[in-house]
């Protein structure tokens, strides 16, 4: 097809879209990093990257996030966290989107989520800004010419950042909305510039639909062994959280860095590429991901650069501390070929002490594990949400929980269910602080934290000796070697230990209070190991 042009397949009065400019379709990479510069939405960077800016939101906003209650959801939706959007109000957004965007130039991609060709859902994403366009090319899947000709939308998401929504007119909170309409398949993302609500939108979507199928979705990274794709690894996490930092290790194939399913046969990974914070980041310590900032196609989102060199400073959060990158999995040399891996040898739970009293590492039974999973603790690092600026502590069921359309025993269950079944090994990693709470402590040293991550996967931490932790009641290695004892036993780093006891104590208090929102919806031995922390 020319691009450009109009025909009756492509001109997107299927979508009742109207009196459009132009409607470009499909366009790769070079032609949309031209339409970008063409339409000075960013900066041509080093290699033929794309710097671009994304406004007053540099990251999720989701407060501002709704989904249409109808009766295909209002008995589904976990509506004490999702918040309900009415079909009318819905339908007249969406109506008035459209007439906003008459007489514009649109960009549409076709795209796909999920390796696994059994559950493979057709994305089709309109764009009002060009570098938008690539960016939801770079994160999901792209068709091949075949696929193309025979593309039917399973979803359809509208995104138009120009448009500010009333809330007196449709019930929303903001000028910023994002809405997903499960009945008639649309998604409405207006208000904001910040591209990472296109993934986050698919992502909740297909939370939804797979749970349904019997297959788990996770918020997760995950690798496999060099020519063993069976021996799987999954990284539950909050962003930040070193998710994509310790999946991406050059000894190991990386499958993903964000969102996965679990199926009959194994892992397999929803998006074609990676987004990835660049804050510090640094050549040395994280050098798959650093040599994508100077890759052909890559959007980096938020950096300071020289406008004279177009060298990007990574230290320099004038911006915000959310500054991003987004790249074809391709661009990391160790990425899977085909994005699929076998059931996972080990699960991991990566959370952010900001109270600095969780180890580095513990040992998690099968309850213990869907316990911490249902609790997500962790903390908000600064800047991907829209008024976070610095680490917050916070429960997160599932580790995930703005993207959890469905009540997370849900989730927890059918978690467990398959760790049963696959007898994986399960892990808490504490990627937070040591030695006092955030302000007073120190950061878990990254080296340490890779040290700890190469003894699981090498299945030497299941030799060490272990001993209970007194307020978590999980299992803690005593020794390792590598890592000092000031690691293993948090307590030693405190200059005082009795405020280290009362602020363990505080913490296991948050757990247990935190809790009690699922104890009725679990089964017995989840609710054991909820009993273990309340004495």
């Amino acid at each position: 097809m020319e691009i450009g042009s109009f025909n009756e397949k492509y001109n997107l009065e299927s979508d009742n879209f109207k009196n459009l400019k132009l409607v470009y379709y499909n366009l790769n990479d070079s032609q949309l990093i031209q339409q970008s510069l063409l339409n000075k939405e960013g900066t041509l960077g080093k290699g033929g990257t794309l710097l671009v800016r994304t406004g007053t939101h540099t990251g999720r906003s989701p407060n501002d996030k709704f989904i249409v209650e109808d009766n295909l959801t209002k008995d589904d939706i976990w509506w004490e966290t999702n918040k309900s959007i009415s079909e009318s109000n819905f339908n007249k957004l969406h109506s008035d989107i459209l007439l906003h965007l008459e007489g514009k130039k649109l960009y549409v991609q076709d795209l796909y989520a999920s390796a696994d060709e059994r559950f493979r859902l057709n994305i089709r994403v309109i764009a009002e800004l060009a570098w938008h366009s690539l960016f939801i090319r770079n994160l999901l899947r792209v068709c091949n010419s075949n696929e193309i000709n025979e593309f039917k939308s399973d979803f359809t998401i509208i995104n138009c950042p120009s448009f500010k929504a009333n809330p007196s007119i449709y019930g929303c909170r903001s000028s910023t909305v994002i809405a997903i309409n499960f009945s008639s398949k649309i998604i409405l993302i207006c208000g904001t510039e910040y591209a990472g609500e296109n993934k986050k939108s698919v992502f909740s979507v297909l939370n939804y639909i797979l749970p349904k199928t019997g297959v788990m979705p996770m918020h997760c990274s995950a690798n496999h062994a060099i020519d063993n794709p069976k021996d799987c690894a999954v990284f539950f996490g909050l962003s930040g959280t070193g998710k994509t930092t310790l999946s991406a290790d050059p000894n190991r194939t990386l499958i993903g860095d964000d969102e996965h399913g679990w199926g009959p046969e194994g892992i397999f990974n929803f998006e074609g590429g990676c987004y990835a914070k660049t804050v510090n980041l640094h050549p040395a310590k994280e050098p798959e991901i650093y040599s994508t900032t100077e890759k052909f196609g890559t959007v980096i989102e938020n950096m300071v650069f020289d406008k004279q060199t177009l060298e990007l400073d990574f230290s320099d959060t004038s911006i915000t501390e959310n500054m991003r990158c987004a790249y074809p999995l391709s661009f990391i040399e160790n990425a899977s070929a085909t994005s699929l891996g076998g059931h996972p040898t080990h699960i991991i739970l990566l959370t952010c002490d900001t109270y600095g009293v969780l180890p580095p590492v513990a040992k998690l039974s099968v309850n213990q594990t869907i316990f911490h999973f249902l609790s997500g603790f962790t903390s908000k690092i600064a800047g991907t949400e829209q008024g976070i600026t610095e680490p917050q502590p916070t429960f997160s069921t599932c580790f995930g929980a703005p993207f959890m359309p469905l009540r997370p025993e849900v989730y927890g269950n059918l978690l467990g269910k398959k760790i049963m079944q696959t007898g994986a090994v399960c892990w808490l990693i504490n990627t937070g602080w040591i030695g006092g709470a955030y302000g007073v402590g120190k950061r878990i040293p990254l080296k340490d934290t890779r040290l700890i991550l190469k003894s699981i996967l090498s299945n030497d931490l299941n030799e060490v000796n272990f001993r209970t932790d007194k307020q978590f009641k999980f299992q803690v290695p005593v020794e390792l070697d590598g890592i000092s004892s000031e690691i293993l036993f948090p307590q030693m780093a405190w200059t005082n230990e009795s405020e280290f006891l009362d602020q363990a104590e505080k913490v296991r208090g948050l757990f247990v209070d935190n809790f009690k929102k699922f104890y009725d919806h679990v089964d017995t031995g989840t609710r054991r190991a909820a009993q273990e922390l309340d004495f």
